[in-house]
C-alpha cells in the first residue's frame, strides 16, 4: 500500500506563507528497528525549555499558540495538551516522548531557527527545535508561526493514524465500500457496526458513552457549484443525513446546525477537495457533536464522493475523538476504472 506522507503536505499547504522550513525529510514507514515506541497520547506536546525560558516571554507565547482552542466543536478544547520539562530533566525517559518542542537560546544566532527531527530517541516521534538570540527575538517569531506550529503537529498525528490503519481496518466496511462505490476507505477495526443504504453506508462503534462513526455517500455530478460554498453543501448533506440518520424518536433525523459550520477549499494528491467542519444535531432530541468531511469528485464516475466522521460523546472530550475520524477521510482512494453496476 502507498504510503501517506501527503497528508502532512496537504494539511500544510493550508498555512499561510512563513518563514519556518517547510519542506520535510522522509520519514519511514514502519517504526526503525532497535528503536522503542514512544510515550505519550495524541496531541500532547512536551516542551524542553529552562525554568526562566517558560517563565519568559517566548514560554508564554509556546503556551498560548499549542493552548488554543479548537474551532467546530461544541465545548472549548485546547488543540494540545501541554507539559513542560527543563533541560536538566530531558533524559533517557522522557526523550522518549512523542511530540517534543525543544526551546532554546543561542547567543550565536542573529535571528530564530527552528530544526526538525523524526524518530530520533523514539518512534514515532517529532523533535521540533526552535533556537533564537534571546527570549525577546523568540517570542514574536513563535507567535508569528502560530498557525505553521499547530498545523505542523496536527498533521503529524493525522499521518500517524492514517498510516496506521493501512494495517489494522474494517476490512468488511472496506469491501462494501469497494463493492458501492469502487473506492478504498480504511476505517478503525474497532467501527464495527454498520447500515446500508441508497449510495450511502454509515459505520459506528459500540460505545457506551461515546459513538464515533463514519459515513460515505455519493451523488451525480452535475456541476461545480455543488462547491460554491457552505450553504449548498449544507443542503446537500441534510438531505442524506434526514434519509440515511433517523433519530430515537418519530420524525427526528440528523441535522446540520447551519450556524456553526465552515468550508475550505484544499488539494490532496493533486486532486480538488472540499473540507467541511461543523456541528451536527438531531431535531426534537437533545442530541450533537462535530463532524468532518471531505468531499471530491469521481471523475471516472462523474458524481461526488462524500466521507465524514462524526462524534457523539456527551460530557466528554471530543478532539481526539474527531481527530481519529479525519485521519480515516485521508485514507480514502478513488475509483480507477468505471463501475459497471450503480448501487
Amino acid at each position: 500500500m502507498k504510503k501517506l506522507i501527503w497528508i502532512l503536505a496537504a494539511l500544510i499547504m493550508l498555512t499561510a506563507a512563513c518563514d519556518m522550513p517547510t519542506q520535510r525529510p522522509q520519514r519511514k514507514h514502519r517504526r526503525p528497528l532497535l528503536v522503542p515506541s514512544s510515550s505519550g497520547n495524541p496531541y500532547e506536546v512536551m516542551v524542553v525549555a529552562d525554568d526562566s525560558l517558560w517563565g519568559g516571554f517566548s514560554g508564554r507565547a509556546l503556551r498560548t499558540v499549542l493552548s488554543k482552542p479548537i474551532p467546530m466543536l461544541p465545548q472549548q478544547e485546547d488543540v494540545f495538551h501541554v507539559s513542560h520539562v527543563t533541560e536538566r530533566h530531558y533524559d533517557r525517559i522522557t526523550n522518549l516522548f512523542r511530540n517534543i518542542i525543544v526551546l532554546k537560546i543561542n547567543p550565536y544566532y542573529v535571528e530564530p531557527k527552528v530544526k526538525i527531527e523524526r524518530d530520533l530517541h523514539a518512534s514515532p516521534q517529532l523533535i521540533m527545535t526552535i533556537e533564537g538570540p534571546s527570549d525577546e527575538a523568540l517570542s514574536p517569531f513563535i507567535t508569528e508561526q502560530t498557525r505553521f506550529l499547530i498545523r505542523y503537529f496536527t498533521a503529524e498525528e493525522i499521518n500517524r493514524e492514517a498510516t496506521r490503519l493501512e494495517d489494522e481496518y474494517n476490512i468488511k466496511f472496506n469491501e462494501k465500500v469497494k463493492e458501492m462505490f469502487g473506492c478504498e476507505l480504511y476505517i478503525p477495526a474497532d467501527i464495527r457496526k454498520m447500515k446500508v443504504g441508497k449510495d450511502f453506508i454509515w459505520a459506528s462503534d459500540d460505545g457506551l458513552s461515546s459513538i464515533q462513526n463514519i459515513c460515505i455517500y455519493s451523488y451525480p455530478y452535475f456541476t461545480e457549484r455543488v462547491f460554491s460554498g457552505r450553504n449548498v453543501y449544507m443542503a446537500l448533506r441534510d438531505s442524506f443525513m434526514r434519509d440515511n440518520i433517523p433519530g430515537q424518536h418519530p420524525g427526528s433525523y440528523m441535522t446540520t446546525n447551519h450556524e456553526f459550520c465552515d468550508v475550505t477549499n484544499m488539494e490532496i494528491q493533486g486532486h480538488y477537495v472540499q473540507e467541511a467542519r461543523g456541528l451536527w444535531e438531531m431535531t426534537k432530541e437533545a442530541m450533537g457533536g462535530p463532524f468532518v468531511a471531505h468531499s471530491q469528485v469521481d471523475t471516472v464516475n462523474n458524481r461526488v464522493i462524500v466521507v465524514e466522521g462524526f462524534v457523539y460523546a456527551p460530557d466528554k472530550k471530543k478532539r481526539t475523538m474527531i481527530r481519529r475520524l479525519e485521519a480515516a477521510l485521508y485514507t480514502l482512494r478513488m475509483p480507477e476504472k468505471k463501475e459497471t453496476q450503480q448501487n
